[in-house]
């Protein structure tokens, strides 16, 4: 008897064996919105580029699946009294190449951000670390910066102020440890697929431009016991149409392209158990080229250009699937009270545009001497609707819009290159903080690079409210900024986003967050 019941426990543990190998992996098919033109967490510039990224480097402070901030890398932490010096405590962990990593690793990767040859777009968030500001405008050498590892598991950052957003900054992509002993080795070449190595959930698998990017496990991971997914293909597709069609044909788990205006309440009536819609920190906005030279230098052409711009009928005709008419800068949906309104906002349409005329022909401009100008978008079919719609808004004005297309790792390059007249932004938060609106245009900026703004009196509205605790009086202070900016027309607001993404029943462990932030080591797959 007991030999026979060995031999039936011996079949049925080769039987389950057999199985397990046998059964198809978990692989998440994840319809991305544009190809990535970087893997380089420091130099990533758009979401479809940070989703890839999250996955693969893990931050010291990260996001629970409902966009909490939870322990990532530095298991714990303590910050001083007078809010200046943070202490990062690490936990045993490795690369996925089985290096362990380190404190100089983290050292090595902020040092590395605020160099001026990275040109992190949000290099500016950390310029509360000591030195940070001088070190990215290459004043003073990297290390002058006010980190420092004590200890294999111990990183003490210094800052200059208590700042109220700077753990938010670290679970940020850019801010994550990076492996020293691969980038001084390999260079630029460090991210390529068979090069990389990873501190996230996943590692670099295969990356086939303009087709797909395949992501594994990573059994280095620090917590790779909870980690369900096998692995994760991300593919870059920019027609919102396309993707839906991939969506309904079952070959997209997830698809964050959006769903298409004109489709929104089909796939309301017929993917609503799919359909996630909620709250965003991200606001859709026209940038304006303002250095000398440009037509939009002049003020009077950009609040003309405000004025004519009917944002209802974008977002209840065009859009129709929530969006918030915007005459602000930072969304409403962002924490920290910021209450900043155009003027426009309260005038009857037609007072607008008898004022919006009357300001172009001040500036010279009219039916018979139009203003001829550029209008860049990057590809999707809703943002050539928009431009579409806006440039019939402009044409009563005397304006002539000559649109032009580019996907969207073409379209953001130029515009970071200043080579545009208005081009359409979109800005997500990367941080629940006005903070990460308003430093955009302040000097060192992304916007402010981009767009040519100059205004030090805003810039020093900004800085103050980094330093500022009180939440009443720093809300004021943004509030001031905001409007200032506002009064410049610096910008053309036009709505506050909501995320619309579609989920795939069988997808568990995603939740709708305001960040828009989504870990996929929380995510899992029902057969």
């Amino acid at each position: 008897m007991l030999s026979h019941r060995f031999t039936r426990a011996a079949l049925l543990a080769t039987l389950v064996a057999s199985a397990a190998q046998s059964a198809p992996a978990a692989v998440l098919q994840v319809g991305n919105g544009a190809e990535p033109g970087t893997l380089d967490p420091q130099k990533t510039n758009g979401v479809w580029e940070t989703r890839i990224t999250r996955a693969l480097f893990e931050r010291l402070v990260t996001y629970a699946a409902d966009g909490s901030l939870i322990p990532g890398l530095a298991e714990s932490w303590t910050i001083s009294d007078d809010g200046t010096t943070y202490t990062f405590h690490l936990r045993q962990a490795e690369w996925s190449d089985g290096t362990p990593i380190t404190a100089d690793d983290a050292v090595f990767a902020l040092r590395r951000l605020l160099k001026p040859a990275i040109a992190s777009h949000n290099a500016n968030l950390y310029y509360p670390i000591k030195n940070a500001r001088a070190v990215n405008t290459g004043q003073v050498e990297p290390s002058e910066l006010g980190v420092s590892a004590p200890d294999e598991h111990t990183l003490v950052i210094q800052l200059d102020e208590p700042t109220a957003y700077f753990l938010q900054a670290l679970a940020m992509g850019e801010a994550a440890p990076l492996p020293r002993h691969l980038v001084e080795k390999a260079g630029d070449e460090w991210t390529r697929p068979g090069t990389m190595v990873s501190s996230g959930a996943f590692t670099l698998q295969e990356w086939r431009p303009q087709a797909r990017i395949d992501l594994e496990r990573n059994p280095h991971f620090h917590d790779a016991d909870t980690v369900s997914l096998d692995g994760v293909t991300f593919y870059p597709i920019d027609d919102i149409g396309s993707a839906l069609n991939r969506f309904r044909a079952g070959d997209l788990d997830i698809s964050y392209s959006g769903v298409p205006a004109s489709r929104f309440d089909w796939v309301k009536d017929n993917l609503g158990e799919s359909l996630r819609v909620g709250p965003l920190v991200a606001e859709y906005f026209y940038m304006f080229n303002l250095r000398d030279g440009q037509p939009l230098a002049d003020e009077r052409v950009r609040e003309a250009l405000s004025l004519a711009v009917r944002r209802e009928v974008i977002t209840d005709r065009i859009l129709g699937m929530g969006q918030r008419a915007s005459y602000w800068y930072v969304p409403r949906a962002t924490e920290g009270g910021t209450h900043g309104s155009l003027a426009l906002a309260e005038q009857p349409m037609e007072q607008r545009l008898a004022r919006a005329k009357r300001l172009m022909q001040e500036a010279g401009y009219g039916p018979d001497n139009p203003l001829r100008v550029t209008l860049r978008y990057n590809t999707l079919e809703d943002h050539k609707k928009i431009a579409v719609a806006v440039a019939a808004m402009w044409k009563p004005l005397g304006v002539e819009v000559e649109l032009i297309n580019a996907e969207a790792a073409v379209h953001f390059a130029t515009v970071n290159e200043g080579d545009f007249e208005i081009a359409r932004y979109g800005m997500a938060a990367t941080i629940n903080d006005p903070y990460d609106f308003l430093n955009a245009y302040a000097e060192g900026g992304s916007a402010q690079r981009s767009s040519g703004y100059r205004n030090e009196d805003y810039d020093a509205l900004v800085e103050r409210s980094t330093r500022e605790l009180d939440t009443e009086r720093r809300a004021e202070l943004m509030t001031r900024a905001e409007q200032m900016l506002l009064d410049d027309h610096a910008l053309l607001p036009l709505y506050d986003y909501v995320s619309a993404h579609l989920v795939a029943p069988e997808v568990k462990g995603w939740q709708t967050t305001a960040i828009d932030v989504h870990p996929l080591r929380y995510i899992q797959l029902e057969d």
